[in-house]
Formats: structure tokens, C-alpha cells, sequence
């Protein structure tokens, strides 16, 4: 399969965690890079400050979008000025939160301007990620394959055939890392303050916390089963979930949660 032509706008955190996932990949693709700050590229990469440098031989076959939703209005109508006729052999891919297919492609200056929008999350960076992904229907069939297959190359990928429906993946798999990091982060302070050394507290929350995420990768269980069939009747698995379930905690806790990313997520589109 050749290797697709990127160019990769952006290498914050999230830019810069596909760009890693995308170089240790089995098939990287073609990768040129716009960012001011980024000190250190890839090898085989090359590295553009200012969208007035890319150089007239660069024709990506998706632009990445990887800025903060701020900053994207300026960077795509500086795209357009630079790159030409060449906008027009593309398809924009875009990782933010915020800003819908119709103000990407105003932006562009191209109202049919195929757009995919993504909501991947930082495991991308491992391999690891979760992608939901949502076409718009200017994007061609051999366009949204190649996102997907490039997606798919740093982690899972789910298509939704609504772009409202990326709002969802955004509460329950883009923002839940940081969910996940927060229970680590606690039960590691738990531990010590139960009388556990610091690292050996950290040892044994980071490898429970993997051992349960391959538990649910590889078994075909469900979680509610996994979580019966790890929980004594009476036992001290029992005396710990009464207190996570009651309903003032996390039952209610966690749809309040997604919803204050969805929220969020709304309010970024304006």
C-alpha cells in the first residue's frame, strides 16, 4: 500500500500524539509537519513555521488539523492562500473538539470542501487510541477509507453516521483518559496514605489498571459480568462498590460528568 501524504497542523498534545503513533507505525505515511514550536521532528519529516513556507511540491492527500479551536479559522484561510488550487485535492481530517463540517469548509473557502472530523484521544500516541470518526457527504468513499485506515493505524476506530453523535465520543472516550488518569492518581495517594511506599502503590495501580483494560479487550464478557464475577457477596470488593454505587456518587456522578463535556463541546462550536 503506498504511503498516504499528510500535512499535520499542529503538534500540541494531541498533533503530537497521532505524529508519534503515525512515525511507529508498520506503514507511516509521508509526513510534513506546520507548526511554529516544534523542536524535535521526526526523521523523514519536514517541518514548516508558517503556512507561507510549504513549498510548492507538497500536495497532502488529507490535511490534519490538530490547533486549538481558536486558532482554526486563521490557519485554514491561510491555507487556502498557500496552497492554492492544490486545497482542492484534499480533504481536511480535523481532531478538535469544537467547530462543525460547515465552518470547516466555509473556512477552506470551498463550501463542498470534503471534511472529516475525528475525536481521537492520547493513547494514539501508544497505539492504544479510540477514535470516533464522522464523514461528511463531500468526503468520497477512497477519502474516508484512507482516514479510517490511518486512524486505525495509531488505535481503534468508530465510524457514527451523525456528526452530533462525535459530541458523545468526546464525553465517553476522548476526554475519559484523563477520567481514568484521575482513579490512578487517587488510588495511588489512597495507597500511601494507607501505609504503601509511593512506588510500590504506583506499581500496583498501573498494572491493575492494565491488566482490567486487557481483561476487557480480550474477554468477550461484558463489564457489568466482569465486575459480578470479581465481587464476593459480603466480601471487601462488595464493601468498596457500596460505597462507589450508592446513588449520589457514581451513578449519578458520571453522567453529570459527560454531559459537562458535551456541554463544553457545544459551547466550543460557537
Amino acid at each position: 500500500m503506498t504511503a498516504p501524504t499528510l500535512l499535520l497542523v499542529g503538534c500540541g498534545k494531541m498533533g503530537g500524539a497521532l505524529m508519534r503513533g503515525w512515525v511507529n507505525s508498520p506503514n507511516p505515511p509521508r509526513l510534513f509537519i506546520l507548526d511554529r514550536k516544534l523542536q524535535d521532528a521526526p526523521a523523514g519529516s519536514t517541518v514548516f513555521r508558517t503556512p507561507e513556507e510549504i513549498t510548492t511540491d507538497v500536495t497532502p492527500d488529507i490535511i490534519v488539523l490538530a490547533v486549538k479551536p481558536a486558532g482554526a479559522e486563521t490557519v485554514l484561510k491561510a491555507l487556502r492562500q498557500s496552497l492554492g488550487a492544490r486545497m482542492d485535492k484534499t480533504a481536511l481530517l480535523s481532531v478538535m473538539a469544537g467547530k462543525n463540517c460547515e465552518k470547516l469548509a466555509e473556512w477552506c473557502g470551498r463550501a463542498d470542501m470534503p471534511i472529516i472530523r475525528t475525536m481521537p484521544n492520547t493513547p494514539s500516541s501508544v497505539g492504544a487510541g479510540s477514535t470516533g470518526l464522522y464523514a461528511s457527504p463531500h468526503v468520497s468513499r477512497e477519502q474516508k477509507e484512507l482516514a479510517i485506515r490511518l486512524m486505525e493505524q495509531v488505535g481503534t476506530v468508530v465510524p457514527v453516521p451523525h456528526e452530533e453523535d462525535l459530541r458523545s465520543v468526546i464525553a465517553i472516550a476522548g476526554s475519559a483518559p484523563a477520567y481514568v488518569f484521575l482513579l490512578a492518581e487517587l488510588l495511588e495517594k489512597a495507597g500511601q496514605d494507607l501505609g504503601l511506599e509511593q512506588q510500590a502503590a504506583r506499581t500496583l495501580v498501573r498494572s491493575m489498571i492494565y491488566g482490567v483494560g486487557k481483561m476487557l479487550h480480550e474477554l468477550p464478557d461484558d463489564a457489568e459480568t466482569l465486575r459480578r464475577n470479581v465481587t464476593s457477596p459480603n466480601g471487601t470488593t462488595a464493601a468498596a462498590l457500596n460505597v462507589f454505587m450508592a446513588e449520589e456518587n457514581w451513578p449519578r456522578l458520571i453522567p453529570l460528568a459527560a454531559e459537562a463535556a458535551i456541554k463544553r463541546s457545544r459551547e466550543l462550536d460557537d
